[in-house]
């Protein structure tokens, strides 16, 4: 098995070690990330629709910045809107991804914008 298969295995792994599931009080916030951009939402299971999002791509004056910092900034924005929509309590959901880098740093921007997990 390959460098590449044995990573994708450990993700499966980590994807399906716990089910996390929000509800109305306590919406789940699931980060998503690719090799060039982060995606946050805040999602109601119980409903089963998305409550507030944002993406890199509604981060401003992107040129100079580090992708970290990009991500703090997404975080930030996803807590301002989940704000206006009442909510702020969440439960993080960092998917298969390890806690660290621009994983940590959604969460860290969302906990700087108000938001509780």
């Amino acid at each position: 098995m390959n460098k590449l298969k044995k990573e994708q295995l450990k993700k499966l792994r980590r994807k399906h070690r716990t089910v996390i599931k929000g509800d109305s009080g306590r919406p789940r916030l699931s980060v998503y990330r690719s090799l060039k951009h982060i995606y946050a939402q805040v999602i109601d299971d119980q409903l089963g629709r998305t409550i507030v999002y944002a993406n890199d791509s509604e981060v401003k004056d992107v040129k100079g910045k580090k992708k970290s910092e990009i991500a703090f900034e997404v975080g930030k924005i996803l807590a301002e809107k989940a704000k206006k929509q009442d909510i702020s309590k969440v439960i993080f959901d960092k998917g298969m991804f390890l806690y660290h880098g621009r994983v940590k740093a959604v969460a860290e921007g969302a906990r700087d914008g108000g938001l509780e997990f």
